[in-house]
């Protein structure tokens, strides 16, 4: 089922325009009983969008701003894979003052979601030191090296508490800022890890120290490249086809620099900081520089 699952919410619906920044979902805003709310398609399975909606309104009850989702007219949180949501108002973070907000927010989802049970087929950094897929996971395909330099960098998160992290808060397009809150949003990536992969924030402004920085940011590196590597190959299987072998040698050969960057950054950042800019900028939107 599609879109026609949006007839589950009533009568008086309609997708009104797609919006920008959902890279595995079609994500549009949606008029619902003369309201503007935002729907999304996707493709994960009803075990993780329980998952989610679940975690969504335990949010919502604690007091944090997110997307609440609202309920079929039979009272289903989903439906055929869409997901209906309030929409929020605001704009990204603007100033350095806008992202201590933001690290304020992500330590109260922490402390709210202590001992919080993983996302159904998800993993964590530490449990990728031993398994090698999950969801948006596969090391296998990256090379022997490249993996064992990403699991020295998450080897030092190893024994420290978890809680669900949001995952991509760096983005600022998954942030809304107002004057008097701060709402985060699109949380695709959301999994149960470790709180310090959230707090690597612009101009360190969660207020980490030194040491605990210097460890979560190459552990976000990391997690970040096996990420890019399975959008970017998932992408191009989609354009070209698995038949198409000029096009395999060529995303081979991408995919190997795109690990080299981006694992040279988890252990090294200084070395390579401008060309990691360029290809976090890129995360889901363009081609790497």
């Amino acid at each position: 089922m599609g879109w026609e699952a949006l007839g589950k919410w009533g009568e008086d619906v309609a997708r009104v325009e797609r919006l920008a920044g959902g890279a595995a979902n079609d994500v549009w805003s949606v008029r619902l009983n003369g309201r503007l709310a935002v729907g999304r398609l996707g493709a994960r399975s009803d075990a993780d969008l329980a998952w989610e909606t679940g975690l969504m309104q335990h949010l919502n009850r604690a007091g944090l701003t997110v997307p609440v989702p609202i309920p079929t007219a039979d009272g289903r949180l989903f439906a055929g894979g869409v997901v209906v949501m309030t929409y929020l108002d605001g704009g990204p973070p603007a100033t350095q003052n806008d992202w201590r907000r933001v690290g304020d927010t992500l330590r109260e989802l922490h402390r709210l979601t202590r001992g919080w049970p993983q996302r159904p087929g998800w993993r964590s950094s530490t449990d990728l030191l031993h398994a090698k897929t999950g969801t948006k996971v596969d090391l296998g395909a990256m090379p022997a090296e490249a993996v064992a330099r990403c699991r020295a960098a998450w080897a030092r998160l190893a024994g420290r508490p978890t809680c669900v992290v949001h995952g991509n808060p760096h983005n600022p397009g998954n942030v809304r800022v107002t004057a008097d809150r701060v709402a985060l949003i699109d949380w695709d990536e959301a999994h149960v890890d470790v709180p310090d992969l959230d707090l690597v924030l612009p101009g360190n402004a969660a207020g980490l120290e030194r040491g605990a920085l210097d460890v979560a940011a190459q552990a976000f590196g990391s997690m970040g490249g096996r990420r890019l590597l399975g959008r970017r190959v998932r992408r191009r299987a989609a354009r070209r086809g698995s038949s198409d072998r000029r096009a395999r040698l060529r995303t081979d050969f991408q995919r190997l620099r795109l690990v080299a960057v981006l694992v040279v950054h988890a252990n090294d950042p200084p070395a390579c900081a401008p060309r990691a800019r360029r290809i976090t900028a890129w995360q889901g939107r363009h081609d790497p520089p």
